[in-house]
């Protein structure tokens, strides 16, 4: 069935189509389209509209174009979530009713290396612990999480008992309370450790949030920097005219 004239544009037309046709499985996730000629002769419109549509389209991450190969509908993410509360990767699996869990790869203290001084805060003779670990939905691997933080936040067994949340040992003392963290987004396309690590396509882009946690005093407390595969979360904020 060929594309209705209505009032709006055409490729937003086709927009809708397109969409419609995913939504009921008519092309379903990780399928390749039809060529472009295909797809323009069966929606009524020409390719030039066609293009403009399938760009918005990607754009959206509905679908991606692999150059040489074809366009291929993306799968729908799992986990769609808001940033401006500050809730854990736990937190947004559970609510997606699937359940979280962690992989440790590696604790380690080090003195604060330059990078460390200018995020932390802290002088070079400070030691930091890095914690480096996988979270899982359902024991899928979905986020490859790397943190640091001051060893003086801790408590001092915290590296015999590195399982625990990170959040609750840093406030264990009741000294320190995380109150909020700047937040900084970047996509990624294949990572040579995040990538194989989560068991991603090497198509299979990434979204990486990098993040400042401060506590009540504005001090930086934990710095996460956490490799999201883009094709399971999605993040949106709600944005207020003043």
């Amino acid at each position: 069935m060929t594309i209705k004239s209505d009032h709006r544009a055409l490729y937003l037309q086709v927009i809708d189509r397109m969409k419609q046709d995913i939504a009921s499985g008519i092309y379903k996730e990780k399928e390749k389209l039809p060529s472009e000629f295909e797809l323009a002769k069966t929606l009524g419109v020409s390719r030039a509209t066609l293009r403009e549509a399938l760009r918005l389209l990607e754009e959206e991450n509905i679908i991606v174009r692999r150059h040489g190969v074809g366009t291929f509908v993306n799968p729908k993410p799992l986990f769609t979530s808001g940033i401006e509360q500050l809730t854990s990767v736990s937190e947004t699996i559970r609510k997606a009713g699937m359940e979280p869990g962690s992989i440790y790869l590696s604790t380690s203290e080090t003195l604060a290396s330059d990078d460390d001084i200018k995020r932390l805060h802290c002088k070079p003779e400070d030691s930091v612990i890095t914690i480096e670990r996988v979270r899982t939905a359902n024991g899928e691997p979905v986020v490859y999480c790397i943190d640091k933080v001051l060893s003086s936040f801790l408590p001092d067994d915290f590296l015999g008992r590195a399982e625990s949340s990170i959040f609750s040992a840093i406030e264990e003392s009741g000294e320190t309370h995380i109150s909020y963290a700047v937040t900084y987004i970047d996509p990624v396309g294949y990572h040579d450790v995040a990538s194989p690590i989560l068991e991603c396509d090497p198509e299979t882009a990434l979204l990486v949030l990098k993040q400042l946690h401060y506590d009540t005093d504005d001090q930086v407390v934990l710095y996460s920097k956490n490799y999201f595969r883009a094709d399971k979360f999605s993040f949106h904020v709600v944005r207020k005219r003043v």
